[in-house]
């Protein structure tokens, strides 16, 4: 069986390759999101400029496929649509020697370990290690999040180039999740410069009042960004001083194992 020819510099997508309605049914998926979990029909079609009758095929097949649930007028995203992304994340070697690593961090620590990627406007959460605690901060693997109001999501759009990152202060809205969130682009933008200044994040009641976020971001052998190591923790337990100091470091050395595992 011949086999079929691969993207990249010398596989180039051609527009006769580009299946437009596979596109339009990701981008039906991708409109669910943490802030909007659950959509009508005609909400749908606004999100993805399709036509009502358009858009409901689409829902209609991801009803049939398992990925999307109907409840009266409303749709939303079924567990099975993490498979999608899960198939590529089993399959990244960095995540098998991450995963160790990031548990033992949240055992020194004592507090929860995240591993997140950026996705177009968002961050998923795709490792977490959590210690044995009453009190944890309610990240699961699978989470999304809007990347410009946390940590996490402001480092790995540090590492965008200048033309990415502008096109992502140009289409995205900013809207405040706490009233500590910053929705001014301008301010924002002097956040992630900042970010990559520094080799980390801090973020403090933007997507949670009570919450102190700080991240680091992961490399691969080609120091490449990758991904990001979060460390969240409930403000009434650990001040600013302590997690921009020993737990920054700790942070760091862990993400530089990581590269560094990779190298076998």
């Amino acid at each position: 069986m011949p086999r079929l020819p691969l993207c990249g510099p010398e596989h180039p997508v051609m527009s006769q390759d580009h299946l437009s309605t596979f596109a339009r049914g990701l981008d039906v998926i991708r409109v669910f999101t943490h802030h909007k979990p659950r959509l009508t029909l005609s909400e749908v079609a606004a999100e993805t400029g399709l036509t009502r009758a358009t858009a409901r095929r689409f829902l209609l097949t991801l009803v049939k496929e398992g990925y999307v649930g109907v409840e009266g007028r409303y749709f939303s995203l079924l567990p099975k649509v993490f498979d999608l992304g899960f198939s590529v994340f089993v399959s990244m070697d960095i995540w098998d020697v991450a995963k160790p690593i990031i548990d033992e961090l949240a055992e020194e620590l004592q507090e929860s370990v995240n591993a997140a990627i950026l996705d177009n406007d968002a961050v998923i959460y795709l490792a977490r290690a959590q210690p044995n605690r009453m009190v944890s901060v309610g990240i699961r693997v699978g989470h999304r999040m809007p990347a410009y109001a946390g940590s996490t999501g402001r480092i790995l759009l540090a590492a965008l180039s200048e033309q990415d990152l502008r096109e992502y202060l140009e289409n995205t809205t900013l809207t405040a999740i706490t009233p500590a969130t910053i929705t001014s682009k301008v301010r924002l933008r002097d956040e992630i410069e900042q970010a990559r200044k520094q080799g980390y994040a801090y973020v403090e009641d933007e997507l949670e009042i009570g919450l102190r976020s700080i991240s680091v971001p992961i490399r691969n052998l080609d120091s490449d960004v990758v991904a990001a190591l979060n460390i969240g923790c409930p403000s009434g337990r650990v001040d600013e001083e302590t997690m921009r100091g020993p737990m920054l470091t700790a942070l760091r050395e862990a993400s530089q194992r990581i590269t560094d595992s990779l190298r076998g």
